[in-house]
C-alpha cells in the first residue's frame, strides 16, 4: 500500500494546477472543474482497485493522447522524451547513428542511412532490420526503440541486425547529426539552378538563401525550388523563404484564432535576394504546412509558377505550450491565410464519417480568390498547381502499395539481386521489372480494400440479417470478382507512377539521396517540365497573367 499511496498523492496537485492556469477556462470554469473532479476520482479508483497492477504514467499518457486524438492529428501531448524529439525536428541536430529508422513491433528497420555518417560507415544499409541493441532485444522493449540508437557523442552502440535473412553485428560510434534543410542544390543546365528544400527547420531560409546566391554566382538565371514531400515546419522560416523572392514589407500569411492575441500578420522583414529571377516551385500531395505557405503565397503574388499535384492541405498553425514536469502540449491555435485571403485546409476535423475519419471539404464548397494579377485560386483543398502533373498525384492504389512498404521492400530485394549495377545515371526499369513487381505484390499478399468493396460488404451483411442473401449471393460474388479485375487493371494504369517511385527508391540504394537528386536532373519528368517552362519566357509569363 505504501507505493500505491505515493502514486495517488500527486493527483490533487495536478488538479489544482489545472484549475488556476489561464483565462481560457473562465467561461467554462464549472464544467471543467466538474469533469476534472470526475476524472480524478476515476483515476484514483482504478489505481487502488483494479485487479492487476497498473502504471499511472502509462494510463495518464493514454488518456491524454486519446482525448487529443478527437481534435486533430497536430494537437499532441509530449512527455519528456517527446519534447526532445520535437526539439530535434525544429533544429535538425542530434547525436546518434545518422540514419532514418522505422519502428516495428519486434525490430527497427533502417529506412535510409545518411551518407558518411556512423551507420553508413559501419556498413548498415536501407532494409537492414535491427533486432538487438547491445543485449536488449527490440521485441522486448516497450518504448520507442529508436531512442536506443541515440546517445552522447563518440559513445559506441552494438547492434545485431538481419539482412536478407542472415544475422550480422556492427559497432557504431555515435556522432553529432546535422540534418540540412537544403540537402542539395546544383545547376541543371547553364542557366537553370535547382534547389531542394526538404524541411522547414531553423536553417531553412539561411540555407535556401545560400544556395540561391551560390547558383546565381554559377550563372543561374532561373530557379527550380523543389518542395515535393516537404512536410513543413516553422512558420517564420516559411515567411523568410518567401522573402528571398519578394520585396520587404510584403504580406505573406495571416493567422486567425478564437484567442485574439494569436491573430497575427506576417510580413517580409528583410531585403530580398532577387525579385525578378523566374521561379518554378514543385509540390505534390505530401507538401504540407510551411511548404503550402511558400507555394501558396508565391502563387498568390504571381511570383512563381507552381507545378506538380495538389498539395496536402494543412492550413492549421500549432504552438508548443509548456506544462508541468518537463512536458508540453503542441496545440492548434489558429488557421492561416495566404495573401489572397484563402485557407487551404482540406480536412474538416469537426465533422467525421462513420469510421471517425475527418471529412474532406467538398470542392463544391471551395471559394474563389484572386491572385495579385487577378488569376482565380481556390481555398479548401490544398494548393492547386498552375500546371498539374498527373504522375505527381498518387492514386489510391499507389498509396496503398506505399503504405504497405512494398515499394521499399522490393527495392531492397532488387539491390541485392543486382549488386553489379555500376552506372546509375543510365538506370531505367524495364517492362520485365514491372511484371516482376506485380508478381512480388501477389507473393506478398498485397490486398487493397476499396470504398466500393466496403459499401458492398455493408449491403451484403444487411442482406444476411434480413435473410435476403440467397437471392443476391451470386451477384455479390460476381461484383467482387469484377472489382478484383478492376484493381489489377488499376495497377497497370498506374504503371508509369509505380515505376517512377520504384526507380527513386532503387537509385537511393546505390547512390544515396544525394545521388537521387543528381539523377533527377536528367530523368525526372517534373524537373524536365519545369526546365521547359523556364526556358520559354513567353510561356512562363503566360502562366502568371
Amino acid at each position: 500500500m505504501k507505493n500505491r499511496f505515493k502514486r495517488l498523492i500527486v493527483i490533487p496537485v495536478f488538479t489544482i494546477t489545472i484549475f488556476f492556469t489561464g483565462s481560457a477556462f473562465q467561461n467554462d470554469f464549472f464544467e471543467i472543474a466538474k469533469q476534472i473532479e470526475i476524472f480524478t476520482t476515476l483515476f484514483k479508483e482504478i489505481n487502488m482497485n483494479y485487479v492487476d497492477e497498473t502504471n499511472p504514467a502509462d494510463l495518464m499518457d493514454t488518456a491524454i493522447k486519446s482525448m487529443l486524438k478527437d481534435l486533430d492529428p497536430y494537437t499532441n501531448f509530449y512527455n519528456e522524451q517527446d519534447v526532445e524529439a520535437e526539439r530535434i525536428r525544429r533544429t535538425g541536430d542530434y547525436t546518434g547513428i545518422g540514419a532514418k529508422v522505422r519502428t516495428l513491433q519486434d525490430r527497427l528497420v533502417i529506412v535510409e542511412p545518411y551518407k558518411e555518417y556512423p551507420a553508413d560507415k559501419a556498413g548498415l544499409k536501407a532494409g537492414d532490420e535491427i533486432i538487438k541493441v547491445g543485449d536488449l532485444v527490440i521485441s522486448n522493449y516497450k518504448d520507442d526503440a529508436g531512442d536506443l540508437l541515440k546517445g552522447t557523442q563518440n559513445s559506441s552502440v552494438e547492434v545485431t541486425y538481419l539482412r536478407q535473412g542472415k544475422e550480422y553485428e556492427a559497432t557504431i560510434k555515435r556522432s553529432e547529426i546535422e540534418i540540412d534543410a537544403v540537402p542539395h542544390f546544383s545547376m541543371i543546365d547553364e542557366k537553370t539552378g535547382y534547389i531542394v528544400l526538404s524541411t522547414f527547420n531553423n536553417k531553412a531560409s539561411s540555407q535556401t538563401g545560400y544556395a540561391l546566391k551560390d547558383l546565381k554566382a554559377q550563372g543561374a538565371e532561373r530557379i527550380i525550388l523543389d518542395l515535393r514531400s516537404n512536410p513543413g515546419g516553422l512558420l517564420h522560416e516559411a515567411v523568410n523563404v518567401v522573402n528571398l523572392f519578394v520585396p520587404k514589407g510584403q504580406l505573406v500569411v495571416t493567422t486567425k484564432s478564437k484567442v485574439k492575441k494569436y491573430n497575427r500578420t506576417y510580413y517580409t522583414q528583410k531585403d530580398p535576394l532577387d525579385i525578378e529571377i523566374p521561379l518554378v516551385v514543385l509540390i505534390n500531395g505530401s507538401s504540407a504546412s510551411a511548404s503550402e505557405i511558400v507555394s501558396g503565397s508565391l502563387q498568390d503574388l504571381d511570383r512563381a509558377v507552381i507545378l506538380g499535384s495538389r498539395s496536402f492541405g494543412k492550413g492549421l498553425v500549432q504552438r508548443p505550450k509548456p506544462l508541468t514536469y518537463g512536458t508540453q502540449i503542441k496545440i492548434t491555435i489558429s488557421r492561416y491565410y495566404t495573401p489572397s485571403g484563402r485557407c487551404i485546409q482540406a480536412l474538416d476535423y469537426l465533422n467525421r464519417d462513420d469510421e471517425g475519419n475527418a471529412v474532406r471539404i467538398d470542392s463544391k464548397e471551395y471559394h474563389e480568390f484572386k491572385t495579385k494579377n487577378g488569376r482565380p485560386v481556390f481555398d479548401g483543398g490544398g494548393v492547386l498547381p498552375d500546371e498539374t502533373f498527373e504522375i505527381s498525384n498518387n492514386s489510391a492504389i499507389t498509396d496503398a502499395i506505399i503504405n504497405d512498404y512494398l515499394i521499399f521492400d522490393y527495392a531492397t530485394d532488387y539491390y541485392y539481386k543486382h549488386s553489379d549495377l555500376d552506372e546509375i545515371d543510365d538506370f531505367k526499369l524495364k517492362d520485365s521489372d514491372f511484371k516482376d513487381f506485380k508478381n512480388y505484390l501477389s507473393t506478398n499478399n498485397f490486398s487493397f480494400i476499396t470504398e466500393t468493396e466496403k459499401s458492398l460488404k455493408t449491403v451484403y451483411d444487411n442482406a444476411i440479417k434480413e435473410e435476403l442473401d440467397d437471392n443476391i449471393k451470386a451477384d455479390y460474388n460476381n461484383l467482387l470478382s469484377n472489382l478484383q479485375n478492376s484493381k489489377e487493371l488499376a495497377i497497370n494504369e498506374n504503371k508509369e507512377q509505380i515505376l517512377s517511385l520504384l526507380t527513386d527508391e532503387i537509385v537511393k540504394r546505390y547512390a544515396y539521396r544525394e545521388g537521387l537528386y543528381d539523377y533527377y536532373k536528367t530523368h525526372n519528368l517534373e524537373i524536365q517540365k519545369a526546365t521547359n517552362i523556364l526556358s520559354n519566357p513567353i510561356k512562363y509569363k503566360d502562366y502568371l497573367r
